[in-house]
């Protein structure tokens, strides 16, 4: 016989086992299903945000980042052409500095604080259906295991936390509530012997870069264009080609050379950024399933920890199916969309690359503007509601 959650999270990245977490510590039964094996790497600018940081402090998850060697990140560098802007990362909110980890240690760290809470995973393994009741309601998936066997999991809510791509908000036919048109590709890579001078930005006529200290001395390197440009740097002399030109029109193209590579480049074409309506009868979407946004932003984890935050409190208000619940994800998805919409509109500004060198440093305001009022949201909530959960109610 099948077992029966009270959600079931389908995706066990950032997002996904950041809510599926949070939602056993507050006494839920949750699987989590995720289609990758445990401890693999996935493509990732690392920077956590102020917002991000804090998350992690609260969840008691930032000091094992910090044990394992992640670097303190306690200055921001802006290079805008020749001109070079520093700013402090002064203490505030709790936090006195700023931390991009691995994806293979955050990723792992959060696993681990789920499975100790009392989450399931199934790695390895995808989802085929979605079941639902003959209202319409989502009840549940249907799992594919690693033999291809199939196996239905009922659940009173399911969880689209499984990216961009997301298989859940397909299954549903989450409609888009905004589509954006323009968008960066890059190529990253990681390099040993680059000192960097905490987070680094650049940014030069059609080109933008980044360097993020991040664990075993390592510094995570992007360098970005529209996508049509991006693809024929790479078909005129391969993804180096791609780095060295668009790394000399940002003045690091020097730095680099004094590098050393490590492991393989990675590319990665250009996405629009989108908001897709994210919450109904039986289901949620969280993270990059329900939201993404140009990498050029540098929010993916900071935003996933924010979002995992507020669904979470949604669920335990009303955590079975019905009015209330359908209340309580709609106010999530209102809030989310509030703090996404000023987002996406900068974003889709700086993707576009139409702009002087001169000008960006208008928008990185804009941008920092908009990631102060995700920490006015998130500050205030110290400790998830201390609201009763029981397990099974939906039943």
């Amino acid at each position: 016989m099948s077992a029966e959650w009270d959600v079931v999270v389908v995706g066990g990245r950032a997002a996904g086992a950041s809510t599926a977490m949070l939602l056993a510590r507050a006494g839920m039964r949750v699987l989590c299903v995720e289609r990758t094996r445990l401890g693999s790497d996935t493509l990732s600018t690392h920077a956590l945000m102020r917002a991000g940081t804090l998350q992690l402090t609260k969840w008691g998850l930032l000091g094992s980042v910090i044990d394992a060697g992640t670097p303190a990140v306690r200055r921001a560098l802006f290079h805008y052409g020749a001109e070079s802007v520093p700013v402090p990362i002064r203490p505030a909110a709790g936090v006195d500095a700023l931390y991009a980890p691995r994806r293979t240690l955050i990723d792992r760290l959060l696993v681990e604080a789920a499975t100790t809470a009392g989450v399931t995973f199934r790695f390895g393994c995808s989802v085929a259906g979605l079941n639902r009741d003959r209202s319409g309601r989502v009840t549940g998936v249907i799992i594919r295991d690693r033999d291809s066997s199939v196996r239905a999991e009922r659940a009173g809510l399911v969880i689209g936390a499984d990216g961009r791509y997301s298989y859940v908000a397909e299954a549903v036919d989450a409609a888009s509530r905004f589509n954006g048109r323009a968008a960066s590709a890059f190529v990253y890579g990681y390099f040993q012997h680059l000192p960097a001078e905490g987070y680094e930005w650049f940014y030069g006529p059609g080109a933008s870069a980044g360097v993020i200290p991040t664990n075993d001395g390592l510094s995570c390197v992007f360098v970005g264009a529209p996508p049509a440009r991006l693809a024929r740097l790479v078909d005129d002399g391969g993804l180096g080609n791609a780095v060295r030109t668009l790394a000399g029109e940002c003045a690091l193209e020097a730095r680099l050379l004094e590098a050393t590579g490590v492991g393989r480049l990675r590319y990665m074409r250009g996405l629009p950024g989108y908001l897709r309506r994210s919450s109904g009868a039986g289901w949620a979407l969280v993270g990059d399933a329900g939201y993404w946004k140009d990498p050029m932003s540098t929010l993916g984890m900071t935003d996933a920890f924010r979002d995992a935050e507020l669904l979470t409190r949604a669920v335990l208000a009303a955590p079975g199916p019905g009015p209330a619940q359908l209340e309580a994800l709609a106010e999530y998805e209102s809030v989310r969309d509030a703090l996404a919409l000023p987002m996406l509109d900068v974003t889709e500004r700086l993707a576009s690359y139409d702009w002087q060198v001169t000008e960006v440093s208008r928008l990185v305001m804009r941008l920092t503007s908009v990631m102060a009022d995700d920490l006015r949201v998130l500050a205030p909530i110290c400790e998830p509601p201390d609201l009763p959960v029981t397990v099974g109610a939906w039943r």
